[in-house]
C-alpha cells in the first residue's frame, strides 16, 4: 500500500526537471555489495540516458571529517574514489559529504533550487543508510524523490529490500525503464 498516487506524481517528472545522484558509489563500497555486476551494469544504463536527455549528474563522495573533527561514534573508513566503470565526465558534478543525508553541511538543494530542479532519482550505495535517508529528506523539502530501485544497493540484502519495501509506501520506486520513459518525453 502506497500513500500516494504514482500515476499523478510521475506526470511532474520529466527530464528538464531532474537530476540524477549517483549515492556514494565508492570502491570500498561497490567491492562490499551483493550483487555489483548487475549493479553497475543498471547503474551504468542510467548515467547513459540521463547524458542523452540531459539530466545532470551528481556524484556525492563520503568525505571524513579532519581527524580532531571526527563523530566519536564512528570509525575512521576511507571508501575510495569513484569507482572507475562509472566515473564522472566534464559537467558532472562531484558533491563532498560528511553525512547520510545529501542536504546537510552541503549546497544541494540550493543548486536544484537554483536550477528549478524538482525531480531527484536516487542510485547507488547503500539503500538503507544514505540512498533513503536522503530520498526522505528530499521529500520533507519538497523534492520528488524517484529511487532507481534496479541501480542502488547495499553490503547487506534484507536492509536493502526492507528499504525498498519502506520507501515504496512514501515516494516513488520505479526500474530503469520506468525512469527512462519519463525522460524520453
Amino acid at each position: 500500500m502506497s500513500f500516494f498516487n504514482a500515476d499523478e506524481i510521475k506526470k511532474l517528472i520529466n527530464r528538464n526537471n531532474s537530476v540524477l545522484v549517483v549515492w556514494d558509489v565508492q570502491e570500498a563500497l561497490v567491492n562490499s555489495i551483493f550483487n555489483k555486476t548487475e549493479f553497475i551494469s543498471k547503474l551504468k544504463e542510467l548515467i547513459e540516458s540521463a547524458r542523452k536527455y540531459n539530466v545532470p549528474i551528481v556524484y556525492t563522495m563520503i568525505t571524513p571529517f579532519p581527524e580532531r573533527f571526527q563523530p566519536k561514534i564512528r570509525r575512521s573508513f576511507n571508501p575510495g574514489d569513484i569507482y572507475k566503470e562509472v566515473y564522472p565526465k566534464e559537467g558532472d558534478v562531484i558533491l563532498r559529504k560528511n553525512t547520510p543525508s545529501i542536504f546537510v553541511g552541503t549546497n544541494f538543494e540550493l543548486m536544484l533550487r537554483n536550477a528549478g530542479i524538482s525531480s531527484i532519482v536516487f542510485t547507488g550505495i547503500a539503500t538503507d543508510i544514505g540512498v533513503e535517508t536522503s530520498a526522505r529528506h528530499a521529500q520533507a523539502l519538497g523534492f520528488i524523490p524517484v529511487i532507481a530501485k534496479e541501480a542502488v544497493s547495499s553490503a547487506d540484502k534484507e536492509a536493502h529490500e526492507r528499504s525498498l519495501l519502506n520507501m515504496q509506501k512514501l515516494m516513488l520506486v520505479l526500474s530503469n525503464k520506468e525512469i527512462i520513459e519519463l525522460w524520453e518525453k
